[in-house]
C-alpha cells in the first residue's frame, strides 16, 4: 500500500498542505478537505483514502485551470465546464470545481450575462443575437432574458439608436443597389446582427426615405 510520507503547510498558499505519497509530491490540497481524513505522516493509506486524495487532487487541478481561464475573461458556468472537459479534466472534478467557484462568488451566470450583453450591445449586436449567444453558452433562458434587459438598461443603451448607428455605417456599401434592394439588404443586415424586424424596418425607412 501507499504511504503518506509528508504533510506540510504550503508556503505559497495559505490554508493548504503539500501532500507527499511514497516520498513524492502528490498535491497541494486545502486543509478543510484534508481534515476529515485524519492524515498523519508515516501512515499507510487505505485504498479508499488514497482514492479520496486523488479525487481532491483532480478537483483542485480543475479549479486552478478554471481560475486561469477566468483570469483571461469571464465565462458562463456551462461553457466553463465544457472547456475544462475539453482539457481532459474528469467530469466529477469539473462539477466540484464549478460548484466551488460558485460558492466563492467567482462564477455567476447572471452577472456574466449582464456584462456580456452590455459590452456587445455597444458593438452593434441586437437583443436576439445576444440572447442566442448566451443560450449557446449554457445560460438558462430566464436568466439570459432578465440579464439581457438589465445589462442594456444599466448602460442606458438605446437599441434603436445602436441599430441606426451601425446601419448608417453599412449604407455606403449598398450605394450600388436600387433603393428597394438597398432597403431590403439593410433590413437583412440588421436582422443578422440580432435586431428585431420591426426595428430594422424603422431604421431602413429613416435612412432610405426616397423610394
Amino acid at each position: 500500500m501507499a504511504a503518506l510520507t509528508g504533510l506540510a503547510p504550503d508556503p505559497y498558499r495559505s490554508g493548504y498542505r503539500i501532500v507527499e505519497v511514497d516520498r513524492g509530491r502528490f498535491a497541494s490540497l486545502p486543509d478543510e478537505a484534508l481534515a476529515p481524513l485524519g492524515l498523519a505522516p508515516g501512515m499507510t493509506l487505505e485504498p479508499a483514502v488514497l482514492a479520496r486524495l486523488h479525487t481532491l487532487a483532480d478537483a483542485e487541478a480543475a479549479q486552478r485551470a478554471a481560475l486561469r481561464m477566468l483570469a483571461l475573461r469571464s465565462h458562463a458556468r456551462v461553457e466553463l465546464g465544457r472547456r475544462l472537459l475539453r482539457k481532459q479534466h474528469p467530469p466529477a472534478a469539473v462539477t466540484e470545481a464549478i460548484a466551488a467557484l460558485e460558492r466563492r462568488g467567482l462564477l455567476d451566470d447572471r452577472v456574466f450575462a449582464e456584462r456580456y450583453a452590455a459590452v456587445r450591445a455597444r458593438r452593434g449586436l441586437g437583443p436576439a443575437r445576444l440572447l442566442r449567444a448566451l443560450l449557446a453558452q449554457g445560460v438558462e433562458r430566464a436568466t439570459a432574458e432578465q440579464a439581457l434587459r438589465a445589462g442594456i438598461a444599466a448602460e442606458e443603451i438605446d437599441v434603436c439608436a445602436e441599430a441606426r448607428r451601425f446601419a448608417a455605417r453599412r449604407l455606403p456599401a449598398l450605394a450600388r443597389f436600387t433603393p428597394p434592394e438597398r432597403r431590403r439588404r439593410l433590413v437583412a443586415y440588421l436582422q443578422r446582427r440580432g435586431y428585431a424586424a420591426a426595428d430594422a424596418q424603422i431604421v431602413a425607412r429613416e435612412l432610405c426615405p426616397n423610394f
